[in-house]
């Protein structure tokens, strides 16, 4: 029922907490490093090789848009060159169970009409 994602009422529209959260990790390229984060931590040129060919400004931006929400911890190491991993912060820890949702759903409802191969090929 629609009546239970409502919240608050602000400057003329109502506030819902699924539409808000969606739009702070909504965006295509946010939950596909939010997705590869989940793994494991990795370093900038990591993210670049697996993100499905984001391209290295919009990896930035984005990396520093889900730092500033909290949701991506930037850790410097005292390495030198000094070397910058990103990982995902506690509040984005708990993002996993949304992203294992929409794994589901897309294996019942995106993937369903593929052969089990390429399912397998596209998960790897």
């Amino acid at each position: 029922m629609i009546s239970d994602y409502l919240s608050a009422k602000t400057n003329d529209y109502v506030t819902c907490a699924a539409v808000e959260s969606a739009r702070k990790i909504g965006n295509q390229w946010r939950l596909i490093v939010i997705r590869y984060l989940l793994e494991h931590p990795m370093r900038f040129n990591e993210l670049l090789k697996v993100a499905c060919a984001i391209d290295a400004k919009t990896l930035s931006r984005v990396l520093k848009y889900l730092v500033s929400e909290k949701i991506v911890r930037r850790d410097v190491l005292g390495t030198q060159p000094f070397t910058v991993r990103y990982a995902l912060t506690d509040k984005g820890e708990q993002i996993r169970p949304i992203m294992q949702s929409l794994k589901a759903w897309g294996e019942a409802w995106v993937l369903g009409d593929m052969s089990p191969g390429h399912v397998e090929q596209l998960a790897q």
